[in-house]
């Protein structure tokens, strides 16, 4: 998948702050690497210890690279592929001290990722046969946000808005504290026009009061099942019907039924914020691989 420059940059600078947080700084040092002799050569191999969707190859070179640029890493896998268990990801050759060192920063990177990967790609089998797609949130661990998407991206989901910045997203406490549905939307427009608009609802009658002010998005909050389906009649009959997202108590369990409803998109804050690290196993030795 494409690295863009601003993820490159975040790569760059999670990578710093990770790796200043083991070492104590830019200066600092492994003291149970320095038990090792200085110039003691090993080789490694990284395994995925259960199947997992990977993400997060990016990260694992940098942070090797970023201390010992004299590290040689052989993938043998590609970002996004599906790997078994005892699966070897990566070899690594070089010196001793410099892979102990990388070894738990690199790993926190990539079970990270490729639990959200991974998660991601179980919900998106789920509704592969329908129009729905899956979205994320902005529950992300924090630091992460780009990264996370990223590995959302990979698994086969789509993103919402990164931030606060690129999307209009009118919630509950927006519309009580502006006036109203149609004065929230009336003033999104007025300050910027061009941006995407998406309102959240908790009633039909919301949903007709979003559309009605020209809502491009629509997010149908905690709708059971018959309320969807009566919510996508709705916003068909409509002369401006807008996309629907289903959001709220949404489960594995539930998401097919809920995109049988005929919403567009369903949002799923637990592929990121619920999100279990893949077991990974980096398995150092002094002989040659």
């Amino acid at each position: 998948m494409l690295i863009s420059q601003d993820l490159k940059n975040h790569i760059d600078a999670s990578i710093k702050l990770a790796l200043m947080e083991d070492l104590n700084g830019p200066d600092g040092i492994d003291i149970t690497a320095e038990l090792i002799p200085e110039h003691t050569q090993a080789s490694a191999k990284l395994i995925s210890r259960e199947q997992a969707v990977i993400c997060g190859i990016p990260w694992v070179s940098k942070t090797f690279n970023s201390l010992d640029p004299t590290l040689e890493l052989q993938w043998h896998i590609k970002e996004g592929e599906r790997v078994k268990p005892d699966q070897c990801l990566l070899t690594i050759k070089g010196n001793a001290r410099s892979i102990l060192t990388g070894e738990r920063t690199a790993m926190n990177f990539l079970q990270t990722l490729s639990g959200t990967a991974t998660i991601t790609a179980e919900y998106v089998n789920q509704i592969k046969d329908t129009h729905c797609q899956l979205l994320d949130t902005r529950k992300t661990i924090p630091g992460l946000r780009l990264a996370q998407k990223y590995a959302v991206k990979v698994g086969g989901g789509e993103n919402h808005r990164i931030g606060l910045f690129d999307a209009f997203l009118i919630k509950e406490n927006h519309i009580a504290t502006a006036g109203g549905i149609a004065e929230a939307v009336q003033k999104a427009r007025a300050n910027h026009p061009s941006i995407k608009l998406e309102v959240e609802v908790e009633t039909l009658e919301e949903l007709s009061q979003a559309l009605d002010a020209g809502s491009d998005v629509v997010m149908l909050d905690n709708f059971n099942f018959e309320q969807m389906s009566q919510a996508v009649k709705l916003n068909a009959s409509h002369v401006s019907p807008a996309k629907l997202e289903a959001s709220g108590d949404v489960t594995l369990e539930r998401l097919q039924s809920i995109a049988n409803t005929g919403v567009d998109y369903i949002s799923v804050g637990a592929l990121t914020k619920h999100v279990r690290a893949v077991d990974l196993s980096l398995r150092v030795s002094l002989q040659p691989i």
